[in-house]
């Protein structure tokens, strides 16, 4: 398969049908899952109860959606720009309040202003070039309620020596950004200064956990909340 049939759609419908390169799972993210233990325990459950709403930006096969509901009741929104990972979302999620479309995050969101409890960014936003990331980061803090949270997790680069070698070997046109030799497209590494200024007009961020440096791919997970302007 050459490096352009890879790129975009055409790659993660095959992976989700073979799951060749990629460790996919329909079990929940466990930093999610550790993120709705911090929320519960500072909150209870103000933000994760069958009133409120959860957008998830790159829902593969809606496994974070699934955990979410069937946990703590809230209906959901997956955006996906692969057929076959919907599919499979769609069938597991039969009988749920979720519901999934086919789109890319590079588009504006079609959820009203003010409208979602909790957004989902989980190693999706890194795909965008910078002024789609920009894009989404302020359509994310439009759809958002105030005091509502953003669960962002991405790829770390500080102390991640993989990535640093993909920068070297496979650079792209942006600064922090490289050609991923298997999907084909851009990817970016966030360094957690980035990542703060990032956040720092609409949002407040009280915690910040990363993966440990023994780990081939490093990872950091933000938890921000909403301003209320």
């Amino acid at each position: 398969m050459t490096e352009r049939k890879r790129k975009g759609k055409p790659f993660w419908d095959k992976e989700y049908q073979t799951g060749q390169h990629l460790a996919l799972s329909t079990n929940p993210s466990e930093d999610l899952i550790k993120f709705t233990h911090w929320l519960t325990r500072e909150y209870g459950r103000r933000y994760l109860n069958p009133t409120t709403s959860v957008l998830d930006l790159g829902c593969g096969n809606g496994r974070n959606l699934l955990y979410l509901t069937k946990t703590f009741g809230p209906r959901g929104v997956g955006y996906d720009t692969s057929k076959e990972a919907l599919a499979q979302a769609k069938e597991l999620s039969r009988g749920l309040p979720l519901e999934y479309q086919q789109r890319s995050i590079a588009e504006p969101l079609l959820v009203p202003t003010a409208s979602q409890t909790l957004v989902l960014d989980m190693m999706t936003s890194h795909l965008l070039k910078e002024t789609a990331r920009e894009n989404l980061h302020a359509e994310i803090a439009r759809v958002l309620k105030p005091n509502g949270w953003l669960f962002f997790k991405t790829f770390l680069r500080e102390g991640d020596v993989h990535a640093e070698r993909l920068l070297r070997e496979h650079p792209a046109t942006e600064a922090g950004s490289y050609i991923h030799p298997k999907i084909g497209g851009v990817e970016h590494v966030f360094t957690e200064a980035e990542i703060a200024t990032v956040l720092d007009e609409h949002f407040i961020i009280h915690r910040v956990t990363t993966s440990h440096r023994h780990y081939k791919r490093r990872s950091i997970s933000v938890y921000a909340q909403r301003t209320t302007d």
